[in-house]
């Protein structure tokens, strides 16, 4: 369900998901899935 609100298939991101850095310092990261969704978008469809 919640693959239907984001741009990649719940498959795409469990292959991407592993190669993301986890427990870096610095800020808190916010929702990978979201950002990264929202870069295919722009990449889909252009921007103003």
């Amino acid at each position: 369900m919640a693959g239907s609100l984001f741009w990649l298939s719940d498959a795409a991101w469990a292959a991407i998901e592993p190669h993301l850095p986890k427990n870096q310092p610095g800020a808190r990261r916010v929702d990978d899935r979201r950002v990264i969704s929202g870069i295919v978008h722009i990449l889909k469809c252009g921007g103003r």
